[in-house]
C-alpha cells in the first residue's frame, strides 16, 4: 500500500480559491486571483442595499396616495363580479386612510432593518436577499393582480418602473459578486405575511386612534 502523497504548493505561488461564509451559515469558494479592476467591477454598491427602501418608497408613495379610494371603488365591484364570496370578506378589503398611514409606517420599518442589514453585511445576509428576492417577486404579484382586476390596482404604476427593474438590477449585482439570491418561496411568502400583519396591526391602531 503506498504512502499518501501530501501536495505542497511551491514558495511564493498563490491560492487561486477562498471560503467565504455566507450569513446563512453557507460557505462558498470564490477566486483570489482577482485584479484591482476586477474587485472593483465586483464590489457591491451601497445602491445594493439601500435601493431596497427606495424603491419600496417608490411603490408604497403610489399605494399611500391610491389604496383607500381605490378599495371604496373596488368593493361593490368585486362583489358584483363575485357574488358567491361573503360580505364580510370583501369588507376587509376596503381600507381607511389612517389604516393604511399606519400600515405603511411599519412596513417601512420592516424593509429598513432588512436593507440596513443588508448594509452591515455588504449584502450577504440572509434577510436582506430574502426580502430582495420578494420584493421583486411582489411586483410581478402587483402585476397579476392587475390582470386578474382587469383594470388599475395600487402599486402596479410603479412594478414595472421601479420595483422589477431595481430588483433585477440589485439581484444581478450581488450574483456577480458570488452572493446567491434569496429563496423565492420563502420571499414570496414573508412580504405578505409582513404586509398582512401591518394591514391588521393598522387597522387596529387607527380604531384606537379613532375611538372617543
Amino acid at each position: 500500500m503506498g504512502l499518501p502523497v501530501k501536495r505542497v504548493r511551491p514558495a511564493g505561488a498563490r491560492a487561486t480559491v477562498r471560503a467565504v461564509v455566507i450569513d446563512d451559515g453557507t460557505e462558498e469558494k470564490q477566486p483570489m486571483d482577482r485584479t484591482p479592476d476586477k474587485e472593483a467591477r465586483d464590489a457591491i454598491p451601497a445602491a445594493v442595499y439601500w435601493g431596497l427602501f427606495a424603491a419600496w418608497a417608490a411603490n408604497d408613495l403610489e399605494e399611500l396616495l391610491a389604496m383607500a379610494p381605490w378599495s371604496k371603488g373596488a368593493v361593490p365591484r368585486l362583489a358584483a363580479r363575485f357574488p358567491r364570496v361573503p360580505r364580510r370578506v370583501w369588507s376587509k378589503v376596503e381600507v381607511t386612510q389612517p389604516q393604511v398611514n399606519v400600515a405603511i409606517g411599519l412596513m417601512a420599518l420592516f424593509i429598513a432593518a432588512a436593507a440596513a442589514d443588508g448594509a452591515r453585511t455588504r449584502g450577504r445576509s440572509a434577510f436582506f436577499r430574502t426580502v430582495l428576492t420578494g420584493f421583486g417577486l411582489h411586483g410581478l404579484v402587483h402585476m397579476g393582480q392587475s390582470a386578474a382586476y382587469r383594470g388599475y390596482t395600487p402599486g402596479v404604476a410603479t412594478s414595472p418602473t421601479v420595483v422589477v427593474p431595481y430588483s433585477v438590477w440589485a439581484l444581478a449585482r450581488l450574483r456577480r459578486a458570488g452572493v446567491p439570491a434569496g429563496s423565492p418561496a420563502l420571499g414570496l411568502a414573508l412580504l405578505p405575511v409582513a404586509a398582512g400583519a401591518a394591514q391588521a396591526l393598522g387597522g387596529r391602531i387607527a380604531r384606537r386612534r379613532s375611538a372617543p
